[in-house]
């Protein structure tokens, strides 16, 4: 009987896991909308303290929500958004999931179209994936 019940627990496994890699996109094209849009507030308004590497700035120690939120908006002022694509999201386990953007952008002013790669890290926490950590390259 307890073989039974162990075989039917872990023929369900697979949907959840595949349930949580769905929310991980979710969350990453949640934030993909947000960046298009250049809304800090909306980026950052379900994490209570987050890491931001940017270009030309050292990486931070966790900041504030309203710290994260004037960062992004000095950042978004430099440039225009041409496309932001998702390019991978995944549920690395242990509560952490990590999600891939690709960005087109110009800067303000300019006709140049340039490209850059943000790293997102997510943590779960019960209701859904809170955006922990924002990497932008260079």
């Amino acid at each position: 009987m307890k073989t039974l019940l162990l075989l039917g627990c872990l023929a369900l496994m697979p949907p959840c896991l595949a349930g949580q890699q769905v929310q991980l996109s979710q969350a990453g094209n949640e934030t993909r909308g947000f960046w298009r849009r250049q809304d800090a507030a909306g980026l950052v308004q379900k994490s209570p303290q987050l890491v931001i590497q940017l270009p030309g700035a050292d990486p931070s120690a966790p900041v504030t929500r309203p710290q994260a939120e004037e960062l992004l908006r000095d950042y978004f002022h430099q440039a225009e958004e041409v496309e932001t694509v998702l390019s991978d999201a995944r549920d690395v386990g242990g509560g952490w999931g990590f999600v891939e953007l690709k960005r087109r952008y110009r800067i303000r002013g300019t006709q140049e179209i340039r490209e850059q790669l943000l790293l997102l890290s997510y943590r779960a926490n019960g209701t859904g994936w809170v955006l922990m950590e924002l990497r932008a390259g260079q």
